[in-house]
This record gives structure tokens, C-alpha cells and sequence, in this order.
């Protein structure tokens, strides 16, 4: 897993602290046209990192981009409660890397860089969906 130590968002964080994040992660499986998020559904407090392969997201039945390998998404429901804004379909069967609500939580009570990081990508997703 050598990608995730070079992910953005981790750039910062000790490596051990990673370590612990990794330990944390397990991994879901989707079929190509499988729905993984549904833009208005309330959160399921994971967080998505691809592992392989492509997601389309949408809103309102309209493509608006596509993520590849070692993308990272998460709903803005993760952190203001409120209702999915967008529809994440695998384009081809998919392997996610998947953190948990605890997790979360545990990373979003720390004052460190990745707390800091996530936040500032939430914040950068709501102004970009208004």
C-alpha cells in the first residue's frame, strides 16, 4: 500500500500515524453500474479511498466528473449532517478502501494536520455544491 503513505491528504502525518489509520481500514467490493453512495440518502459515516479502478459522481442524474485509483471521497453528510450531495456509481467492478465512523471521529477530536486537511476539503466541497 506504498500509494496511501503518498496521498495529499497524508502529507504531513508522521508514518507511523498512518500506520494506525491503515490498521483501521477494510476493504468493500463493487460490480461495474453499482451504486455506492445516493446523492439525498442520510450518511453512513464511512469514508472512501479507491483502491482500483473508476467511480462516476453525479448530481441530479448528471455526470460531473470521474475518480480513479487513490482518489478519496466522502459525503459532505460526513460532518454537517445533512443529506448526500452527490451519487457515486462504480464505472468498473471496484475495490474501496473504507474508514469507519469511529475512526473518523477519532481522527476529527485530534488537533493535527489531517484533521486540519479534511476539514478544509469538506469546506472546499460545500462552496464548490452551492
Amino acid at each position: 500500500m506504498r500509494e496511501i503513505y503518498d496521498l495529499q491528504i497524508f502529507s504531513g502525518i508522521e508514518k507511523n500515524e498512518i500506520d494506525d489509520l491503515i490498521k483501521n481500514l477494510r476493504k468493500e467490493i463493487y460490480k461495474s453500474g453499482e451504486i455506492i453512495i445516493r446523492q439525498w440518502d442520510e450518511s453512513n459515516w464511512k469514508w472512501y479511498i479507491i483502491l482500483s479502478w473508476k467511480v462516476s459522481v453525479e448530481i441530479s442524474w448528471e455526470k460531473i466528473a470521474s475518480l480513479d485509483a487513490w482518489n478519496i471521497f466522502w459525503e459532505i453528510a460526513l460532518l454537517n449532517e445533512e443529506e448526500r450531495t452527490a451519487t457515486i456509481i462504480a464505472e468498473t467492478d471496484l475495490e474501496l478502501l473504507i474508514l469507519s465512523q469511529e475512526t473518523i471521529l477519532e481522527i476529527m477530536n485530534q488537533d493535527n494536520y489531517l484533521n486540519k486537511e479534511i476539514m478544509r476539503r469538506v469546506q472546499e466541497n460545500l462552496e464548490n455544491n452551492r
